[in-house]
């Protein structure tokens, strides 16, 4: 065992171990203190990272059982839950598009039909990552696997590279982008790993079930408000040099050529995922369940070998996910029947007082927003931090289903605030074109006008649509 893994290991485990054995608080049985003692330490070390995060899960539950804190079954219930199979799938879902190649074709015709300008180039890619981030839990996926490599042709194409011609073009299409994900990672259940995940969380804390239908329609007015003002925004306050771009047209031309008529696996693809999205927005009227239809989904891409099952043994973040995400979700559930969560948002909405709930659930929200600054996992952030935020939003007064879908845009909308809070934000960082302080800068600035948006136009048509 090497010095860094010894290291990562030794901050959980103090953690963990500090909390097992401090005296026990009025109020709580020890069951559930140990319990908490054993998730915290968990989370802590899906930070630290000493091992993977699928690993960390299988270890605390085995400890968790081990010392009697769960019994088997508790341990292992998680993975009934709906929302993990939803994540599951979506990852599936998401195998398709990168194999087939319909996510570069959708890419290259929205940026043929309308890039003819550095600001259109931009809203160009913000409308294909819309395009696929239905069927793209991953960002990593949809930034880092789709947008990215195109992206970076089309700024080379324009004759900007990393030093003196970075602002030619370069600098501000990357930033943009990035500033535009978590916009786009907000507005569907499926967008995110982090949304199912806090989808399950809810109905384990609070017992209610999250459509992906609602929340589609609770993020849409303020998320098309987001991608019409964020690109110019970023134009506003750090400009490219070039302002018309008629290469990226020319080379989305080539590429389309290069790629040949559309295949008939893309076209497969294509008919299923649109039955996907119909699915879920129908889904209060059908009473078919959002994993249902994603399954359906599956099932439908395994029978026309659009994906094979070799593709779905190969696809390692998804099972990956299936196996930490059943764990905290499973945790979580227990927590709460258990007495811990009920206890803990009791104390903390004591200590703040007389505070009106649409106060409360305000400063909540961006307390919860801006601690992202000290995670570098959207999914870490949402297990780490939702489930408690929940509790005590709810505690004060506040919808229950407001907080959740609210809490929930929040922890996708920080993924901009630094260049490490999403997996794929190394790649746009690393490409260099872009100094640090610049990109923390514009992340924080943008942040206030999401912020202002969600806070403002969210508001009111959550208010407008029976949300509160």
């Amino acid at each position: 065992m090497n010095a860094k893994l010894l290291k990562s290991l030794a901050i959980p485990l103090a953690l963990g171990v500090g909390i097992w054995f401090w005296p026990l608080p009025a109020g709580v049985s020890l069951q559930a203190w140990h319990l908490f003692a054993i998730i915290a330490a968990m989370i802590v070390a899906f930070i630290t990272a000493p091992l993977p995060m699928g690993a960390l899960a299988i270890i605390g539950t085995v400890f968790a059982i081990l010392t009697k804190t769960v019994t088997i079954s508790e341990g292992l219930s998680g993975f009934s839950s709906t929302s993990v199979w939803l994540i599951f799938s979506a990852f599936l879902f998401s195998r398709g598009f990168m194999k087939t190649g319909l996510g570069r074709r959708i890419a290259y015709m929205i940026l043929r039909a309308i890039g003819d300008s550095t600001l259109k180039v931009a809203y160009a890619f913000c409308l294909t990552g819309l395009c696929v981030a239905p069927a793209m839990p991953s960002s990593t996926a949809r930034g880092g696997g789709v947008i990215f490599p195109i992206l970076r042709s089309v700024v080379s194409a324009l004759g900007s590279e990393p030093g003196h011609t970075a602002r030619r073009a370069g600098a501000f299409l990357i930033l943009c982008y990035y500033q535009v994900d978590g916009v786009l990672s907000a507005m569907f259940l499926t967008a995110m790993t982090a949304n199912p995940l806090i989808a399950g969380l809810a109905q384990k804390v609070v017992g209610i079930e999250v459509s992906w239908g609602v929340w589609a329609l609770a993020a849409s007015v303020p998320g098309v408000i987001s991608l019409i003002l964020v690109p110019l925004f970023v134009y506003y306050i750090y400009p490219p040099e070039q302002k018309h771009a008629p290469e990226a047209r020319k080379l989305a031309a080539e590429e389309l050529v290069k790629m040949g008529p559309i295949t008939r696996p893309e076209t497969i693809l294509l008919g299923i995922f649109t039955l996907s999205l119909v699915g879920w927005c129908t889904g209060t009227i059908t009473k078919l369940d959002a994993t249902v239809v994603a399954l359906s989904a599956v099932a439908l891409m395994l029978i026309t070998k659009v994906v094979e099952w070799e593709d779905v043994l190969n696809e390692k973040g998804a099972w990956d996910t299936l196996v930490w995400v059943g764990v905290l979700v499973g945790m979580a559930g227990l927590l709460t029947s258990k007495g811990f969560v009920p206890w803990f948002a009791k104390a903390v909405s004591s200590s703040m007082g007389g505070l009106d709930w649409p106060l409360a659930l305000a400063l909540i929200t961006i307390i919860y927003l801006y601690s992202q600054y000290g995670f570098a996992s959207l999914t870490a952030h949402a297990a780490g931090m939702f489930t408690a935020f929940l509790a005590v939003a709810v505690a004060m007064g506040a919808p229950p289903y407001l907080s959740i879908l609210i809490l929930g845009f929040a922890g996708c909308l920080c993924s901009a605030l630094t260049h490490y809070s999403v997996a794929f934000g190394p790649i746009f960082y690393s490409a260099g074109f872009v100094p640090l302080t610049t990109w923390c800068r514009i992340g924080f600035v943008t942040s206030v006008l999401l912020i202002i948006i969600w806070g403002a136009a969210g508001s009111f048509w959550w208010k407008l649509i029976g949300l509160w």
